[in-house]
């Protein structure tokens, strides 16, 4: 898909939804769709022509909460004030835009507590997709640009959405006034059992016919193994979520004091607990202490530098496959070959964001 930088445009321009929709179902085309407006954005993540997520700039969070309450009527595990609790994480920061698609990291955020499953999140994002094509496919007027990568790339993916059998529900939705139900789960004895996808073409390809309409969200079995209806979506699936939450431990190593902070302040704590140390030497006994879910480990370190803190830990029983992130002002080849032979597990580069810092974090617990 060809498509002109969001600067060259200056004045918006009648555009087609159902046009660019089409434009980026092909199976190579991985990334993000941005459409501007004068009263809005939205943002459609494609990976091999799958919808994996869509968002709206104006209406992020009032969906997902709304779509949750629903949920919470039929999850024991979503607790029905989690909105609250959500805001008080995600939508603190999300005004500065400084953290891109905190909705995004919001639904991670559930399923790793288990308060959703990834069928369940799979499901969410699926009704946030209707209702976010239900009000793009009605744009006559804005400018647009396709983006090959985006924040998503890295982070876990719950679904891979026909977006044309969206569109079609949205279209009849229009018609008939609510969404047809597609959720393809039926009762089963076994779980765990991967989703076969139809691969239809989004121009050439008629749709099977529909099941009856219904207004909210399906009810769902906790343990679904078969498609009922098995060319419309794929989903992961996993068993029932338990009720327990989990403190992510964050060990900090870095020689400057005003970092530690920086990342300590930018990490809820609510989600995460961040431990800092200046000192190398003194870090290597306590993260064997404290046995830390993820490390940041500041690359020009005195006395013991990165690589070699990172091959002592990675020597360790423990800490063979805890992430390991590399903080750095720069990354060279010969900067990725020593990363590479001491097994680390990522970079962070310096200077960077709290949606950088938010996004390397949740790429390695999740």
């Amino acid at each position: 898909m060809k498509t002109l930088p969001i600067s060259r445009y200056r004045f918006f321009q009648k555009i087609q939804p159902l046009s660019l929709l089409k434009k980026i179902t092909s199976k190579s085309v991985t990334g993000c769709l941005q459409v501007f407006s004068t009263s809005g954005a939205w943002s459609i993540y494609i990976d091999e022509g799958k919808l994996i997520y869509a968002c709206y700039s104006e209406k992020m969070f009032e969906p997902l909460y709304r779509n949750l309450q629903r949920l919470s009527e039929q999850i024991s595990t979503l607790p029905c004030g989690i909105d609250a609790q959500l805001r008080a994480i995600f939508e603190t920061g999300a005004g500065s835009q400084t953290i891109p698609n905190p909705d995004y990291l919001a639904i991670c955020w559930l399923v790793n507590q288990k308060y959703i499953s990834p069928t369940e999140a799979a499901l969410l994002i699926e009704q946030l997709a209707l209702e976010v094509l239900d009000s793009f496919l009605n744009l006559e007027e804005g400018s647009y640009e396709f983006i090959p990568e985006s924040f998503l790339d890295d982070m876990p993916k719950f679904c891979h959405l026909n977006l044309r059998l969206l569109v079609e529900r949205c279209q009849k939705r229009g018609r008939d006034g609510v969404y047809q139900d597609s959720s393809p789960y039926t009762e089963s004895s076994s779980a765990g059992v991967n989703y076969q996808e139809l691969h239809s073409s989004f121009l050439h390809t008629k749709p099977k016919a529909q099941p009856k309409p219904e207004p909210q969200l399906p009810k769902i079995n906790r343990y679904p193994s078969q498609p009922a209806n098995p060319g419309h979506h794929n989903y992961q699936t996993n068993s029932s979520p338990s009720t327990e939450k989990k403190i992510y431990t964050i060990f900090c190593i870095d020689n400057s004091p005003a970092l530690l902070n920086v990342i300590k302040n930018s990490l809820d704590e609510q989600i995460f607990s961040v431990l800092g140390v200046t000192d190398s030497l003194k870090a290597l006994m306590e993260i064997l202490r404290t046995k830390p879910d993820i490390i940041l480990l500041n690359v020009d370190m005195p006395d013991l530098d990165g690589y070699e803190l990172c091959s002592l830990l990675r020597k360790h029983a423990y800490f063979k496959n805890t992430p390991i992130i590399m903080v750095t002002e720069k990354v060279s080849l010969i900067d990725r070959a020593r990363a590479k032979i001491v097994r680390a597990s990522g970079y962070l580069t310096k200077p960077f964001t709290q949606g950088d810092l938010m996004k390397i974090i949740f790429q390695h617990i999740m």
